[in-house]
């Protein structure tokens, strides 16, 4: 018999303690706090992403259920949908913010090495925003639409591993354009954006900061042609030009050269224009690196369906970013132990897994592996037989 931890406790046992008790001291998160601390409300809120909670009542039932096995999950106070909804109105978000950004660096040096089908030893990065709606009445502070309310989750991708870098929750009135006024750049790095981010000025200090993109362009900007690199053409390559932009505005804001690469996608039957600062790259390579930038749009898809980030258990500003922080952290920290432990199986398979086992004393490997894992037994055991 296993005489372990829960399933919980071994998940948890991937979370820096002493990072969150930082992110808590840095905010005052526990002042004048007699009972339910953050490492309370963060371990109740990560169950509910883990379990598939649908509401503060729904939260407190299945604990309250399991009432013996709280002090195992290190849940050190008792759980009310009183204590829940005033952590989530009053408990600073910034708390979980800074908690999921110190995993995040722990994430992205466990998948450094990783592939994204590209032999490219830069990083990579894709770049893109969605939306999630809310209703007005009830989310009064979420301006979107006359009578309709929602916010954005602008992300940046790191497509080795899939792992969210940079992270921004703004209202839905927001262009997704103005979120490279405040995009942390890297030197050498790619960043893959569609053409909603075509804004020379802010392309101009990618390329300023030693970093390049790749984007879409539009079919009405203006350029003339200096220079025409040869094309494979069987490999749908049509043209791969060095061209200067000719707009009044576009010319002051994007000095310099451009490179623009024609594809024809003979599989969608479309063709595309690409725009870039990189010169050294194949054109194919350059149609392949925006074709990964659809694994943004996968991950968008993935973490609304298998976190709860679409339906809240608080109305307030604060109540939303601090569940949204908290799926993430969540993610992340699946993420973090499918590779530390290397689980073969993948994320949306482990989390259906925790979501049914959460409760259980078994090795976590036992729960996620298909093959049979035997726990042996120590070899030093001083147990006495009493008959042989």
């Amino acid at each position: 018999m296993y005489a372990g931890k829960l399933i919980f406790s071994q998940v948890m046992e991937h979370l820096p303690l002493h990072i969150f008790h930082q992110c808590v001291g840095r905010y005052q998160g526990d002042f004048k706090v007699k009972d339910f601390s953050c490492l309370d409300h963060y371990l109740c809120l990560t169950f509910a992403q883990l379990t598939y909670r649908e509401s503060l009542r729904d939260i407190e039932a299945c604990l309250r259920a399991q009432k013996s096995k709280l002090y195992h999950m290190g849940i050190r106070s008792s759980v009310s949908r009183n204590n829940l909804a005033n952590a989530n109105k009053v408990r600073d978000w910034r708390i979980y913010a800074d908690l999921a950004h110190s995993l995040i660096q722990i994430a992205r040096r466990l998948y450094a090495k990783d592939s994204f089908g590209l032999e490219l030893e830069n990083t990579v990065y894709a770049l893109d925003a969605t939306t999630i709606d809310l209703c007005l009445s009830m989310f009064p502070w979420a301006n979107f639409r006359r009578n309709k309310g929602a916010i954005k989750l602008h992300t940046l991708l790191d497509l080795r591993g899939n792992i969210p870098t940079f992270i921004q929750i703004s209202d839905g009135k927001l262009h997704d354009v103005n979120i490279l006024d405040v995009l942390p750049l890297e030197a050498g790095a790619f960043y893959i954006m569609d053409r909603g981010y075509l804004d020379f000025k802010r392309l101009f200090m990618i390329s300023q900061a030693n970093a390049f993109f790749v984007t879409r362009a539009k079919s009405n900007f203006k350029f003339r042609r200096v220079y025409s690199h040869q094309t494979d053409r069987q490999a749908g390559m049509i043209c791969d030009q060095s061209i200067m932009l000719t707009g009044f505005y576009s010319v002051k804001n994007y000095p310099e050269k451009l490179r623009r690469v024609k594809y024809y996608d003979a599989e969608n039957d479309k063709t595309l224009v690409f725009l870039t600062n990189n010169f050294t790259l194949p054109a194919k390579t350059i149609a392949d690196l925006y074709r990964c930038r659809w694994q943004v749009e996968l991950f968008f898809k993935w973490i609304k369906q298998n976190l709860r980030i679409k339906t809240f258990y608080g109305t307030s500003e604060n109540a939303v970013k601090v569940q949204i922080w908290t799926a993430v952290s969540a993610y992340l920290l699946v993420a973090i132990m499918k590779k530390r432990l290397k689980i073969k199986a993948s994320l949306y398979t482990i989390l259906q897994v925790l979501s049914v086992t959460i409760f259980e004393k078994m090795p976590i490997l036992q729960a996620v592996e298909e093959a049979e894992y035997i726990t042996e037994k120590g070899a030093n055991c001083k147990q006495m037989f009493l008959f042989k």
